[in-house]
């Protein structure tokens, strides 16, 4: 198969458009052509004039580590353009940024979940094209996380970086898709194209990251297929006081880690209240202590999530639902326990949300969590409805 970067460069007419023009790249470590060469490197070579860059959050070079680090913009030391920060200054490219070129590629692998920055990222790129007559060019590529979509969608009122609009946590879409409903749904009026991939199969061998291609991480710690198949749970542990493995070498593959919960209790609270949520993968106890981040120098009881291999149920797996279980059964076992990290914490520079509520798009899954009396039905029948509403809405954008 070919990712987009691979079709535009093999295929001379798809870059014809781009004769005489000023191109800019938005692009990160994972940005590369079949052979491993990055993006920025492949499109010079291919006699493409390439204006300027943009990194995303953690940088062109994803060297950022962890979250709310931000990278300033520099000039490329082989090619001297300049390469502009969209996670320094400024979120949304400025009037400067988009006056160095005429069409921006847009080449960033995401994780398929709404709270992976790089999804607003292109709403913020689209819109600025609009205001300015640019063309966006999304050059796509495969969604790891596969076609399931799974979450409640985002309330009014809680949108931020971390939540671009009304879409739930896993949105089972490409970033060439996703253009297509943002334009749609924001109603904006911009010059936008595809380069679509060929024979991306969803469903197909590798149930959506395709088995002849290696993993680069997109991220910093996005190490794994792994690791992309469940961050749409894991991720919500940011919001949490309790560690997701950050300053580990497998963040974001485990449920939660904690020095003062007993993780085989948890475990087996969670197969009582809701065992059809444990489907699909494999939970195993371990340990680890953290060498940075919450919890740094402490020893971490844990359960870490196996969706691979074996144990990997591409249907079944439902990792909203998981981590959900996981932060309902540590609330029975631990009624007091201080799960919620607090409104001092301002995740992604939001004010007056708890981190939890500003990652879940609303405060419904952490009111549902510390609801004694909530049960699994409660919190599925909203998940369940929002689900199909959205899968209504984008059936006609699926390109695959």
């Amino acid at each position: 198969m070919k990712f987009g970067i691979d079709r535009l460069l093999a295929e001379p007419d798809l870059r014809k458009p781009l004769e005489g023009k000023r191109v800019a790249l938005v692009a990160h470590p994972a940005s590369v052509t079949a052979d491993l060469t990055h993006s920025l490197d492949a499109l010079i070579a291919a006699g493409v004039n390439v204006t300027s860059a943009f990194g995303p959050q953690h940088g062109l070079k994803g060297d950022k580590q962890d979250n709310m680090v931000e990278t300033a913009d520099e000039t490329d030391p082989v090619y001297g353009i300049p390469v502009f920060s969209l996670y320094g200054e400024v979120r949304r490219p400025t009037g400067q940024m988009m006056s160095s070129a005429d069409v921006f590629l847009f080449d960033l692998q995401d994780l398929g979940c709404r709270i992976y920055t790089f999804v607003t990222t292109l709403l913020y790129l689209l819109e600025e094209a609009a205001r300015h007559g640019k063309t966006v060019w999304v050059l796509d590529r495969p969604n790891p996380a596969g076609r399931p979509v799974e979450g409640t969608k985002l309330q009014e009122g809680y949108e931020s970086f971390v939540g671009a609009a009304a879409m739930p946590m896993r949105h089972g879409l490409t970033m060439g898709e996703m253009g297509h409903w943002f334009i749609r749904h924001f109603n904006l009026d911009v010059d936008y194209r595809v380069i679509t991939m060929h024979h991306w199969l969803p469903e197909g061998p590798g149930l959506g990251w395709p088995t002849d291609r290696i993993w680069i991480n997109p991220s910093p710690n996005a190490a794994s297929l792994n690791m992309a198949r469940a961050y749409a749970g894991t991720v919500m542990i940011e919001g949490a006081t309790l560690s997701e493995g950050r300053g580990t070498t497998r963040p974001l593959e485990v449920l939660f880690g904690a020095p003062d919960v007993d993780a085989k209790a948890v475990l087996t609270e969670m197969e009582r209240v809701a065992p059809e949520w444990l489907s699909g993968c494999a939970l195993r106890e371990c340990w680890f202590e953290p060498t940075f981040h919450k919890h740094a120098g402490e020893l971490c009881n844990a359960l870490m999530i196996h969706a691979e291999g074996g144990f990997y149920d591409h249907a079944a797996f439902r990792p909203w639902r998981l981590q959900a279980l996981a932060f309902k059964a540590i609330r029975i076992l631990y009624p007091e326990y201080p799960i919620w990290r607090g409104t001092d914490f301002k995740y992604e520079y939001t004010e007056g949300h708890l981190a939890i509520d500003v990652i879940n798009g609303g405060p419904g899954l952490r009111e549902w969590v510390d609801d004694r009396s909530s049960s699994p039905g409660d919190l599925d029948d909203a998940a369940s409805a929002d689900e199909a509403a959205w899968r209504e809405d984008v059936a006609d954008l699926l390109l695959y």
